[in-house]
């Protein structure tokens, strides 16, 4: 009786504990937790060896890069259940993020610069703790955004997003600027002005993994997001990130490889 309870439940901890394979190169998931919300699995990380620094919020993690002074990407989980917790109001609480060591943009930066503070974690998605709100208005998750883009098409995608969480119960999202050379700058920090926005989407969930990538230039547009909808493998090819390294490596090519936005219309 002991081995036929104790076999069934050990096997599936196991599955809990290692979900995606058990490769010597695959990372050990570690999990967070707030307000009893599980948050993520380094196992959905973007490969941090280009990192300058790795900066682990309550809910998501970034890579800061000194040199453009912002984050070359902000890596978060979202379900179904952090969207549909939304009991905390905007802070609006824009400060230097203390946990870079190198130093974080400040709020002055974009004063009179004509750019907003624009979110890369939205604040939109952080509304389930006082925690994870307060922390989504870090400077280091900030970047300089023209008002019709932040306000208009990135603010777009940002809503959809939430919506796929809701519909697939649970996503990973990556995103940040494109980090290029020459770039113009604001501010006493030179906070570098992309000129494209990205957002990678993974669904990791049976029945069906899929995935999905927009690369959005830095300027208002009325067009549909999809008509910036592009494979993994060209925003990996543009940014130089490996999105999902720790994937079976059958799994990542073919979902990097592939877009279909008719599996992720509403």
């Amino acid at each position: 009786m002991f081995l036929r309870i104790f076999f069934p439940f050990s096997l599936f901890l196991w599955c809990v504990l290692f979900p995606i394979g058990h490769s010597s190169k695959k990372k050990i998931v570690k999990l967070f937790s707030s307000d009893s919300i599980e948050i993520f699995s380094e196992n959905f990380l973007p490969d941090i060896s280009t990192c300058d620094e790795l900066i682990k919020h309550t809910a998501y993690t970034l890579c800061y890069s000194e040199k453009y002074e912002q984050a070359k990407w902000v890596a978060y989980r979202l379900t179904s259940e952090m969207c549909n917790n939304k009991g905390e109001e905007r802070t609006n609480n824009f400060r230097i993020d203390a946990d870079v060591n190198t130093g974080s943009a400040s709020p002055e930066d974009y004063k009179k610069s004509g750019y907003d503070r624009g979110h890369l974690c939205p604040a939109g998605d952080m509304g389930w703790s006082e925690q994870t709100m307060s922390e989504s208005f870090l400077m280091s998750n900030m970047s300089p955004q023209l008002p019709a883009f932040n306000r208009g098409i990135w603010k777009k995608l940002e809503t959809d997003v939430r919506g796929w969480a809701e519909k697939n119960n649970e996503i990973y999202v990556v995103t940040a600027g494109v980090l290029e050379d020459n770039l113009p700058a604001i501010g006493s920090d030179n906070v570098a002005i992309p000129r494209f926005y990205y957002k990678v989407i993974l669904d990791y969930m049976k029945p069906e993994y899929k995935a999905i990538a927009f690369i959005l230039p830095n300027e208002g547009s009325k067009k549909s997001v999809f008509d910036f909808a592009v494979s993994i493998d060209s925003v990996e090819h543009l940014t130089g990130i490996d999105f999902f390294p720790a994937l079976p490596d059958s799994i990542e090519h073919f979902l990097e490889s592939h877009v279909d936005p008719a599996k992720w219309e509403r």
